[in-house]
């Protein structure tokens, strides 16, 4: 768990007011409270989870719950409105922008995103039901992304529209 939070606090170049740490903190917190054996010493500390996580939802706006799985070096960018189902799964190097939600499509139906490592996701985007996002993609700000998207792919639009990302040497 230390070892993470380290990372995590590296990845937010060290500054201790950018939510995105506080957020991190606590999740990693709720995680490790779960290897705790036994239940009777894990209760006050999931008391404690609990009390810390409404702490920092309040206060920064976002909502990142212990149940779902986040990789390393996750980069919360920006304050406010960022929301996190429980079942997501979350790859490593991979940054989130503020007004981002990652979740169901439908109130009572599973299946919920899993994102590759390294994709950057604008701010205001939607991702919604069982969708994959490949390795090194882009969501685009504002897009809603609704049906997978490839990796390296640039993902804009309502409903989001895939389109090939222009190699970084052509673009020079």
């Amino acid at each position: 768990m230390f070892e993470l939070i380290r990372e995590d606090w590296r990845t937010h170049e060290r500054d201790p007011w950018r939510q995105g740490v506080w957020a991190l903190v606590v999740y990693r917190f709720g995680r490790w409270r779960y290897t705790v054996r036994p239940a009777l010493l894990r209760r006050p500390l999931s008391l404690l989870y609990k009390l810390m996580k409404i702490t920092v939802q309040i206060t920064s706006g976002i909502d990142l719950p212990c149940e779902a799985v986040v990789g390393r070096r996750l980069r919360i960018d920006h304050f406010g409105g960022i929301v996190v189902s429980g079942d997501s799964v979350i790859g490593d190097d991979v940054v989130i922008r503020n007004g981002v939600t990652i979740g169901l499509k439908r109130t009572g139906e599973r299946g919920a995103p899993r994102i590759g490592d390294g994709v950057d996701i604008g701010s205001g985007a939607r991702i919604l039901g069982p969708v994959s996002v490949g390795a090194g993609a882009v969501v685009g700000a504002n897009a809603v992304v609704i049906s997978d998207v490839p990796a390296g792919a640039l993902a804009v639009g309502v409903p989001a529209r895939i389109k090939r990302r222009r190699e970084e040497s052509a673009a020079c």
